[in-house]
């Protein structure tokens, strides 16, 4: 069994921009929350997106399965999860939650698996030993 990493909560505010004409989280918007809460992750450890584009290497979604239970409002303040879990060494699976920070109340879940690619030839690349060794 692959060991599992919780990283830090995410918080956020739900602004009008955030919303659809409803007054609800238009749905795209959790893709969103959801990649600041992966980037939160590798920025909190030590992980640099921007060094990674310098020597053409990317992190990219390979796949995503997303559960939409309930609306969130104009105004609510959310809590962003995210466990992660390690594939294989150039693969992750993100299991992330938005909730309704007040009730704990889960609006929307989902599944983002990513991997690490060369960016010129769109090949997988393993990670980073720095990457690999928080999984033990």
């Amino acid at each position: 069994m692959s060991k599992h990493i919780k990283s830090k909560d995410l918080y956020l505010k739900v602004y009008c921009e955030d919303t659809d004409f409803q007054g609800f989280v238009y749905h795209a918007n959790y893709l969103k929350f959801f990649e600041r809460s992966r980037t939160e992750f590798l920025i909190d450890n030590g992980i640099s997106q921007e060094k990674l584009l310098n020597q053409q290497l990317v992190f990219v979604v390979r796949r995503m399965e997303i559960n939409f239970i309930s609306p969130a409002r104009i105004e609510d303040a959310l809590t962003i999860s995210s466990l992660v879990r390690k594939n294989s060494n150039a693969r992750l699976t993100f299991s992330q939650t938005a909730k309704e920070s007040n009730s704990n109340k889960i609006l929307c879940s989902a599944e983002v698996e990513v991997c690490l690619i060369n960016s010129e030839t769109n090949k997988p690349k393993p990670f980073h030993n720095d990457l690999l060794l928080l999984f033990g």
